[in-house]
C-alpha cells in the first residue's frame, strides 16, 4: 500500500524558535527536507534530542546560539555596523597619511593602501561568514573589534620604526609592506562584522535579503560619514596619531559597551587589557619628535601633510618642513633665505624679463620669493592650495600677507579661470616630494602662456635628475615646454649630481638672453656661490628621453618614482640630524 508523503507539522513560531535553530524555521514550519544525520543518532539535525551538530557536521548547539535579539540589542548591532564601517574608511585614509612623512603620497603609496584594504576586507568577509556559521556568538565578534582597537593603538607607537625599516626597500614594495603590517589585521577584523550580523539578525530565509540590504546600507552610510569626518574634520584639525587613537578608543568603547550590557563576567579582564592598550596609544600620541639640534616651534596638520617649524638657535637656522621634507630654510636674524632655490627663482625671472610689474606665484611656501618682488614694488598674486601654510609663514618667516594678494586654491583652477596678464609666472608648487602633475602638462603650460604679457617668462622650480636612465621628468618637461613656447632654457648647478633642483625658463621672446644680476645684497652669503653656479649652469636634457606630457597621458609619477624614492629616503634620514 502506497504511503502518503510526510507533511511537516505546523507549530507555533515561539515553540519552533525555542527548540530549533533559526536557520531551519521557515514560515512557521520545520523544513521537511531536513534529513536524518548519521552522525546525530538517526535524528534530524537541530531537532529535540539530536546531537549538537547540524547536517554538515559542525557544532550548532543551542548553547552557541546568540542571546535573545531584543530591540535594544538589534539597535546596538546596527550602531556597531555603522561605526565599524566608518572606522574602516578612517583607517584606510588615515593610514596613508600616517605613512606619508616617510614614504610620500605618490600613487604607489595609495595603491598599496587601497590594495591592503581590499584584501583585508575580502579575508574579513570570508572568515566572518565561516566563523558565524560554526559559532554565532556575539562575544567572539566584539572581542575581534576590541582586538582591532588594541592593534590600532599600537600602530600609533610603532609607525615610525616600521616605516624607517621599510625605507630599505624600493617605494612600491616598502609602502606595501608597511601598509600590510600596520593596517591589514585591524581592517580584516572589522570586516567580519557584516557577514556576522547578517547571520545573527536573520530568523528565516525570507529575512535574508532585507537584513543584508539594511546592514549594507547602514555600513555604507557609516563609511560615508567616516570619509567626510576624516577628510574635512580630523585631518585638518588634529594630528594623525590623535585621529587614529580616537578611532581606536571609539572601537574600544563599542566592544566594552557590549560586554558591559550583555556579558558582564568578561568585563574586568577586558577593561584591564584594553585600558593598557589605550594607555600605550596615549603615550604614542603625546610623544613629541626628537631632533639632534633643533626644537619644534610649531606644527600644524593639514590636508596636504604635517607642517612643522624647526629652529636651531645655535646656527640661526629655521626650517619649514612638510611631511619631514624640508621645503625651505631661513635665517630669522638676517631675514634671508638659506635655500638657494628661492634666490635662483627671483634672479631668473629678473634676468630674463626686462620689466616686471605684475607677478603670479603658484605656490607660496614661506613667502620668500613673492615678498622679494613685493618689496621691489611689483604687484604680486599668490595661489596657495594649503591654507595652513599662511599663518605659519606669517608667524615665523616674516611673511606680510598685506603686501600680497593671496588666493587659497589650486594653481590649475586659477590659471584656467583668470583673465589677468602677468610679466612673469613663478611655479614653485610642491606636495611633499614633487610638483603636482596637473601643473606640468602641455595644457597647463598653454593656460599659463595665455596669462603672460608679450615677452613674459614662465619660471619653474622642479626636482629632477639628469643621469642616464633617470632623466624622464627633466626630459619630458623640456619637451613639453618646447611644444608650447618659442624658447626654453634649463638651469642647474653643474657641480652637483643626483636628485636636485632644476629650473626651467620658457618664453616667446625671439631669444632668451639673461641679464647679469648685480644685486646680491638680498642673497644670504652662505648660498651666494650655489646661486651663481646655477645661474651659469645652462644645461639640456637627453633629447631621446621623455615625452610631451598631456592631461590624458602623464606618467611622470611612475617613471620618476625612483628619484622621488631616493629624495624621500635621504630627507627622512636627514631630518634626524637637524
Amino acid at each position: 500500500m502506497e504511503r502518503s508523503p510526510a507533511v511537516a507539522p505546523t507549530l507555533p513560531p515561539c515553540y519552533l524558535r525555542s527548540h530549533f535553530p533559526a536557520a531551519i524555521v521557515i514560515n512557521g514550519t520545520v523544513n521537511a527536507r531536513m534529513k536524518r544525520d548519521r552522525r546525530s543518532g538517526g535524528l534530524a539535525a537541530g531537532s529535540p534530542g539530536a546531537s549538537p551538530r547540524r547536517a554538515g557536521g559542525h557544532r550548532y548547539a543551542e548553547a552557541h546560539l546568540p542571546e535573545a535579539l531584543t530591540p535594544r540589542l538589534r539597535r546596538y548591532l546596527y550602531v556597531t555596523a555603522a561605526l565599524t564601517g566608518a572606522a574602516i574608511m578612517v583607517v584606510e585614509i588615515l593610514g596613508a597619511k600616517m605613512l606619508a612623512p616617510y614614504v610620500g603620497m605618490s600613487h604607489f603609496v595609495w595603491t598599496a593602501q587601497i590594495a591592503t584594504t581590499l584584501v583585508a576586507l575580502a579575508l574579513g568577509y570570508y572568515v566572518g561568514g565561516w566563523v558565524v556559521d560554526r559559532s554565532p556568538r556575539l562575544g567572539a565578534l566584539y572581542g575581534g573589534i576590541l582586538a582591532a582597537a588594541v592593534y590600532l593603538c599600537l600602530t600609533v607607537l610603532v609607525v615610525e620604526p616600521v616605516a624607517y625599516w621599510c625605507l630599505r626597500f624600493d617605494l612600491a614594495v616598502g609602502s606595501l609592506l608597511a601598509s600590510l603590517f600596520l593596517f591589514f589585521p585591524p581592517l580584516a577584523l572589522l570586516a567580519m562584522v557584516g557577514p556576522f550580523f547578517v547571520r545573527i539578525l536573520t530568523e528565516s530565509v525570507t529575512d535574508v535579503g532585507s537584513n543584508m540590504g539594511r546592514l549594507t546600507a547602514v555600513g555604507t552610510l557609516g563609511s560615508f560619514a567616516g570619509t567626510i569626518l576624516i577628510g574635512y574634520v580630523l585631518i585638518p584639525l588634529l594630528p594623525n596619531s590623535t585621529s587614529m587613537y580616537l578611532t581606536a578608543a571609539t572601537l574600544a568603547a563599542v566592544g566594552i559597551g557590549y560586554f558591559v550590557a550583555y556579558q558582564r563576567q568578561a568585563v574586568p579582564t577586558l577593561v584591564v587589557l584594553v585600558g593598557a592598550a589605550l594607555a600605550l596609544g596615549f603615550v604614542g600620541v603625546r610623544k613629541r619628535p626628537q631632533f639632534a639640534r633643533s626644537v619644534e616651534l610649531d606644527h600644524a596638520n593639514s590636508n596636504f601633510g604635517l607642517l612643522q617649524v624647526l629652529d636651531d638657535a645655535g646656527t640661526h637656522s629655521r626650517y619649514f618642513m612638510d611631511d619631514f621634507l624640508m621645503q625651505n630654510s631661513y635665517d630669522p636674524v638676517a631675514k634671508q633665505s638659506l635655500s638657494a632655490f628661492t634666490d635662483v627663482l627671483h634672479a631668473l625671472a629678473r634676468g630674463y624679463t626686462p620689466d616686471i610689474h605684475r607677478v603670479l606665484c603658484i605656490g607660496l611656501g614661506i613667502g620668500t620669493v613673492p615678498m622679494q618682488f613685493a618689496r621691489e614694488g611689483a604687484s604680486v598674486d599668490v595661489v596657495e592650495i594649503n591654507r595652513a601654510v599662511v599663518p605659519l609663514a606669517e608667524k615665523y618667516f616674516d611673511l606680510d600677507p598685506q603686501q600680497l594678494h593671496i588666493v587659497i586654491g589650486g594653481g590649475r583652477y586659477f590659471v584656467n579661470k583668470s583673465t589677468d596678464q602677468y610679466d612673469t609666472i613663478i611655479v614653485d608648487a610642491f606636495v611633499g616630494d614633487s610638483s603636482p602633475s596637473n601643473l606640468l602638462t602641455r595644457e597647463a603650460f598653454e593656460g599659463m602662456r595665455r596669462l603672460l604679457k608679450p615677452g613674459g617668462t614662465l619660471v619653474i622650480n622642479s626636482i629632477a635628475n639628469f643621469e642616464p636612465g633617470r632623466e624622464f621628468l627633466v626630459a619630458s618637461l623640456e619637451k613639453t615646454l618646447k611644444a608650447v613656447f618659442r624658447n626654453v632654457r634649463v638651469h642647474r648647478n653643474r657641480s652637483e649630481v643626483g636628485v636636485l633642483n632644476a629650473f626651467f625658463v620658457a618664453s616667446d621672446q625671439p631669444e632668451l638672453v639673461m641679464a647679469e644680476s648685480k644685486e646680491w645684497e638680498h642673497v644670504h652669503p652662505s648660498v651666494q656661490g650655489a646661486v651663481r653656479a646655477t645661474l651659469d649652469g645652462v644645461v639640456s636634457a637627453n633629447p631621446n628621453a621623455g615625452v610631451v606630457l598631456r592631461d590624458r597621458y602623464n606618467p611622470i609619477e611612475y617613471y620618476d618614482a625612483v628619484n622621488r624614492e631616493e629624495l624621500r629616503r635621504r630627507m627622512a634620514y636627514l631630518v634626524r640630524l637637524l
